[in-house]
């Protein structure tokens, strides 16, 4: 199969990250799209506004008719998200259409150009976008496909400048584990930052989630490089070269690392020097750790440590991703996406860093009723460095309920000062209550939607 046998791309699923950055490329290089997806968001509203139809009722018939008419010229890519029994999905399967995953896709799209591929079981989406900003900074021609929208750019998807070879594109990519996506790229340069387990609906242990990324990193290139997380057992499963970072130890680490005005400063060290003082916008140990890895990719693809320290300092980060919602004296308020224990923790260990004089107080949605049964204790571990914890139900997103599975699981163990299990609905008002000088809201679900009214809350208090 190649591309340019299609005249049109119709998305079952449409609306989400990885998705809607698919939808862009194939607009922008002149496809006609259109998608269907469950409810509208500020996403699928940016779409609509570039010229894609999209729709949001489960119906055939809504289907553009010159997609239907021509199913030898459209292309369906779809979401594993998508169930078997959608309707306009057994229709398209049953009527002549050629149906991808987006992950398929996104492997024929990379094997175009040079590949850059950055996975991990947490850290892939700040990472990625590090290094797609590093290059977009330094004047490299690259492509990315990101799993969240960039703060620098406002998108999930840059576009590369036109080339008459694409494989001088660089092309930054996601590499998303879950279904075992990543498996349908083939990159040059690799980065893996965890393997924590996860996604155990899909794999069943955490052998299984190993035994993937070994065949990620099998993948790669011989003549390429794996950047590997220092600790990682992968080294023995690929032919490429690897090279090791962490925050404080490896082949690239950080040194001299501090914090200045409510910001994370640090010199990186790699193989034959130093690049000093780069001061991070996003702070975190974490995103230190990632900020190091992507100077290292970047290195490796030839960019100046000047170039690279100056990007670094400039990088804004992304949406949910220890994104600031206010900042004052009086109270702060920090939004994260993160939902898996080590990334809890992670985050949680920086706020506090941040700001050692303030009492915190955390808002936690869990994400998914398999991910609760599984990481219950790691979850409670986790929340209890905050001073006090308010524990939302579970966000369900593609699962049905499972019996005996609740959010109960994670607060019974949970040993902060207080804590609280309270609905969606009634945040508002206990954090009204509580006036908190230091809040974080921290989920995968819906649980961003308070945040304009916890927002106005800490500022009217």
């Amino acid at each position: 199969m190649t591309l340019n046998q299609f005249k049109y791309v119709y998305f079952l699923g449409i609306g989400g990250i990885g998705m809607s950055a698919l939808a862009r490329w194939f607009s922008v290089n002149g496809y006609v799209v259109a998608g269907y997806d469950k409810t509208p968001t500020a996403l699928t509203n940016a779409l609509e506004a570039e010229g894609m139809t999209i729709h949001f009722t489960e119906d055939v018939s809504q289907i553009p008719t010159v997609f239907r008419e021509n199913p030898d010229q459209t292309l369906v890519i779809y979401t594993p998200a998508v169930p078997a029994t959608h309707a306009e999905y057994i229709y398209l399967t049953e009527n002549g259409f050629v149906l991808q995953k987006r992950s398929q896709v996104l492997g024929l799209l990379a094997g175009q150009m040079k590949t850059v591929a950055v996975a991990g079981t947490h850290g892939k989406t700040t990472t990625s976008s590090m290094v797609a900003h590093i290059l977009r900074n330094a004047g490299v021609n690259c492509a990315a496909f990101l799993g969240g929208i960039t703060n620098n750019y406002g998108t999930n998807f840059l576009l590369n400048e036109p080339a008459d070879d694409l494989r001088s594109v660089v092309c930054v990519v996601e590499a998303d584990e879950f279904d075992r996506s990543f498996l349908t790229l083939f990159p040059q340069l690799a980065v893996v930052t965890s393997t924590d387990a996860d996604h155990l609906d899909i794999y069943g242990a955490h052998d299984a989630v190993l035994e993937s990324f070994g065949m990620f990193v099998s993948q790669i290139d011989s003549e390429g490089v794996l950047f590997m997380k220092k600790g990682l057992s992968l080294a023995g499963q690929t032919k490429a070269r690897v090279r090791e970072y962490s925050l404080q130890e490896g082949d690239f680490h950080s040194r001299q690392l501090r914090i200045e005005e409510a910001a994370f400063v640090f010199d990186l060290v790699y193989e034959n020097g130093v690049i000093c003082d780069i001061k991070l916008a996003v702070p975190g140990f974490h995103n230190v750790e990632n900020a190091v890895v992507a100077g290292a990719v970047a290195l490796k693809l030839g960019v100046s440590p000047e170039a690279i320290q100056s990007a670094l300092t400039s990088y804004r980060g992304v949406r949910r991703r220890f994104e600031y919602v206010l900042k004052t004296d009086r109270a702060v308020l920090i939004d994260d996406y993160e939902h898996h224990p080590a990334e809890v923790m992670a985050f949680l260990s920086s706020v506090k860093a941040l700001y050692p004089d303030r009492e915190l107080t955390a808002v936690f949605q869990p994400h998914l009723f398999s991910r609760t049964r599984d990481f219950a204790d790691g979850f409670a571990q986790s929340l209890s460095l905050a001073d006090h914890v308010i524990l939302l139900d579970i966000y369900p997103a593609r699962e049905a309920p499972m019996e005996g599975v609740t959010s109960d699981l994670i607060f019974q163990h949970i040993q902060s000062k207080t804590k609280q299990q309270c609905t969606l609905d009634e945040v508002i008002d206990v954090v009204r209550n509580n006036r908190p000088s230091l809040l974080v809201t921290i989920g995968a679900g819906d649980i961003d939607k308070l945040l304009p009214a916890l927002k106005k809350g800490l500022q009217d208090q």
